[in-house]
């Protein structure tokens, strides 16, 4: 009777906590909701009691893009080596696709935004800002991701300070047509490398175009004519959700351009051009109603949501190519 009743004890307390645990990695794997980046500026510069200048709502969206990772449900996931987070995929991926974003803005901001010229001084906030973000995001000791991405914030939350004195000239901001083009070929580089990434989740023969255009140009070995692209099975999911983090991200900056930028795309006709990039780019995080990644054939029974993500974000690529050539127009 006594064994009986340790028996389902145990097995009681076992499928408790296993349940508690699995309910848990549900509600951790929810993706975190778009921030409404003006209320956000508005209570920012509240807050630190300063009128809102060039370049105070691009930092402030990064700024609370890299809070969100840290600060959603869960907290930051990457790096736990305990359940239920160590068995869940999906939020990580999604991590380090919005990660990959905020370091090629923080790199940009500190080489390019802050700076007059090539010649001219970095901020100094920035030059802690920026190394800190490219700690190894699975690093969770000794230092972990986590502490090295809020020195980040804090180095951040000065860089804007200072951005906002009126009485001080120890950090700038400036939006040139020259600095933003800048971003956006490092933007169209990433999000074409997703395009083609998600694409290959059918498998598919792709010829090698790598030295096309030029009849001089030379690679350092030797590569096959054509090639055969697909994605493991096992990774299509973190594909897909490494692209939905990264576009989050994007999303965001890209609001926060249009605000910080308004002269320079209104000199050149562009903020329409702008505007429906952020209309993609909202449809790439529509709600997925589907509880896993499907994997459907191109015109199958079942939905792709590989080539789904790839249409949006190949439109909004194309966009973004051509918005650059515009900017570069006299």
């Amino acid at each position: 009777m006594n064994v009986n009743f340790s028996v389902k004890t145990v097995a009681s307390a076992f499928a408790v906590v296993f349940f508690s645990l699995y309910f848990l990695g549900v509600y951790w794997s929810f993706e975190p909701d778009r921030l409404d980046l003006k209320q956000e500026v508005i209570d920012a510069a509240k807050t630190e009691n300063v009128s809102p200048v060039v370049g105070y709502t691009t930092t402030t969206a990064l700024i609370r893009v890299t809070e969100t990772i840290l600060e959603k449900p869960g907290g930051y996931l990457a790096n736990d080596a305990l359940p239920p987070s160590v068995f869940l995929d999906n939020i990580p991926a999604w991590e380090f696709g919005a990660l990959e974003m905020i370091r090629d803005m923080a790199l940009i901001m500190r080489q390019e935004f802050s700076r007059s010229q090539s010649q001219s001084l970095e901020n100094k906030q920035l030059q802690i800002a920026q190394p800190q973000l490219n700690i190894d995001h699975k690093s969770w000791a000794m230092p972990s991701a986590e502490n090295e991405y809020q020195k980040a914030i804090d180095a951040l939350y000065l860089y804007r300070k200072q951005l906002s004195d009126v009485n001080s000239q120890q950090a700038q901001f400036y939006a040139r047509a020259d600095n933003l083009r800048d971003w956006l070929q490092e933007v169209t580089k990433r999000m074409g490398s997703y395009s083609q990434r998600l694409s290959a989740s059918v498998g598919r023969d792709q010829l090698n175009v790598d030295l096309a255009g030029d009849d001089a140009a030379t690679q350092s070995t030797f590569a096959a004519n054509h090639v055969q692209l697909k994605t493991s099975w096992w990774q299509i999911d973190n594909e897909f959700y490494e692209a939905r983090g990264a576009t989050w991200v994007l999303l965001h900056f890209l609001k926060a351009i249009e605000i910080d930028f308004s002269d320079v795309l209104a000199k050149k006709n562009a903020k329409v051009s702008l505007q429906q990039i952020i209309r993609e780019l909202e449809a790439s995080q529509e709600a997925i109603w589907s509880p896993m990644i499907l994997n459907g054939d191109g015109f199958g029974v079942l939905a792709n949501h590989s080539l789904v993500m790839a249409n949006y974000i190949s439109r909004a690529n194309a966009a973004l190519i051509d918005l650059n050539d515009l900017l570069s127009q006299g």
